[in-house]
């Protein structure tokens, strides 16, 4: 369900942060399990951001090489993270299973581009939704449990026709919803979770905006239980959008991100595509 309505401000309330360090220090944080991809040379130019070429080799199952000899990232979803090359990195369950269904849609075959957002990455990767034929490939590896969504502030077109079809495949328990691995988590257990990628459900007990920056508190003690926060700068997306994160209190909510240690377990949310609301 879309959250809607307009943004106000608040003062500080029981129970939420007075001042909590900025997220810049995220930045350099290389997130447990591979959050970045690793080590990267930045090509001298972007590759150009063709309409239609040739997929010659899948990478894993969300990032493609095209005969053009650009790299492809396909922007919305995230599929389970092989090493590819990093010392020290576990493959993540079901990650050689979504490369392989890539390959089965893909490889070989001439594949149509749309860029409805940033078109490079910070490694000079194209950033598009992929088309082969008449498959939609971020949509059907959604649906078929090889991916989970993943958005960012400037690369969130299509969103909503994207977790419909994540919610298809948890729902009939397809790929990665079988495994306990990739669970929703409740905020009790967001803890136990730091330096992953994960989606969490629950209803803040306090929301505010402090200082400018939003807080959503899941729990009676901000030093030590889950919560969500949102910058500033951030903030104005939401209000752009038309989303009153105030209204968020006691609303039951799924909020997705990686998870860091800043007192308690927490989620910094950057656009409103990262939470959802849910009905009761």
């Amino acid at each position: 369900m879309a959250i809607t309505a307009g943004i106000s401000s608040s003062t500080q309330s029981a129970g939420v942060a007075a001042s909590v360090p900025l997220f810049v220090v995220m930045l350099a944080i290389a997130p447990v399990g591979g959050g970045g991809a690793g080590a990267r040379t930045l090509p001298a130019k972007n590759p150009d951001a063709v309409a239609s070429a040739l997929v010659i080799r899948v990478v894993d199952g969300d990032t493609v090489m095209l005969d053009t000899g650009a790299e492809v990232r396909l922007t919305g979803i995230q599929a389970p993270k092989l090493p590819l090359g990093r010392a020290g990195f576990r493959p993540w369950p079901l990650a050689a299973e979504a490369k392989a269904a890539m390959e089965q849609m893909s490889l070989r075959r001439r594949v149509r581009l749309e860029y409805p957002g940033r078109r490079h990455d910070r490694w000079g990767r194209l950033l598009a939704h992929v088309h082969a034929g008449d498959t939609w490939l971020q949509r059907e590896m959604l649906l078929k449990g090889l991916a989970r969504v993943y958005t960012f502030p400037d690369n969130r077109a299509q969103a909503a026709d994207l977790y419909a079809a994540e919610r298809t495949a948890r729902a009939k328990r397809r790929g990665i919803w079988a495994l306990d691995w990739y669970r929703l988590l409740t905020a009790e257990e967001a803890g136990s979770r730091i330096g992953t990628f994960q989606i969490v459900e629950g209803a803040p007990k306090k929301v505010a905006i402090v200082r400018g920056r939003a807080y959503l508190n899941y729990g009676a003690d901000w030093k030590t239980d889950f919560t969500v926060s949102i910058a500033p700068r951030h903030l104005k997306l939401f209000r752009a959008s038309g989303v009153d994160i105030l209204s968020m209190q006691n609303q039951r909510l799924r909020v997705r991100g990686w998870i860091v240690r800043r007192n308690g377990a927490m989620i910094a949310v950057t656009h409103p595509e990262q939470i959802e609301k849910l009905t009761p």
